[in-house]
């Protein structure tokens, strides 16, 4: 047990170095383009499946709540939280379109979606992307080392891995960041 417990740790290091060494500057890119949308009143859009909906619920808290500084609330919306809507989609039409009737009803041109696949080809996240590509919103994909996700979005992070619990790792890690740089952005930290 040991043996295992050390071996994820290491990996999980391995694979935050090699991702946050390669992604410097597009982080820093990243950050200040969700603050310009911020400040220019428009909103970050979130989805994505399973553990990636669970962040995405995360991310959207840090953005509406605060992350480290004490400020006014930003506008954030987890897609992936209201069951009525997921449902009512997902019977109606098809699991495909619960994300893509979200951003038809709630997306503006100069909004921000942030669309996580570990494999980079969720088909409700590919095509929630490609909607909000054709209504002018900004495209952040977090994605794994593979799939459509990372050509689709204008911010491709890609983590090269194909161990979901790595990459999902190294998401987290990466949402904490853009938080956080982009509180400080916004509020002169």
């Amino acid at each position: 047990m040991k043996d295992i417990i050390q071996q994820s740790v290491e990996d999980s290091i391995t694979a935050k170095k090699k991702f946050f060494a390669k992604h410097i500057k597009e982080i820093e890119s990243c950050a200040y383009l969700m603050a310009t949308a911020l400040q220019g009143g428009r909103k970050i859009l979130l989805f994505g499946n399973g553990g990636s909906a669970a962040d995405c619920q995360h991310i959207a808290a840090e953005f509406v709540n605060r992350f480290q500084i004490e400020r006014k609330p930003l506008p954030a919306i987890a897609l992936t939280t209201d069951t009525s809507i997921i449902t009512s989609i997902g019977n109606d039409y098809a699991y495909e379109d619960i994300f893509f009737k979200q951003i038809q009803a709630l997306g503006k041109k100069g909004d921000i979606a942030l669309g996580i696949s570990t494999s980079g080809n969720s088909p409700n996240v590919i095509k929630a992307v490609e909607e909000a590509k054709d209504i002018g919103i900004s495209i952040i994909g977090f994605s794994g080392n593979k799939g459509k996700l990372k050509t689709l979005s204008d911010i491709p992070f890609c983590v090269d891995s194909d161990t979901t619990a790595r990459i999902q790792e190294v998401h987290i890690l990466l949402a904490h960041i853009l938080c956080d740089l982009t509180e400080r952005i916004l509020f002169n930290e």
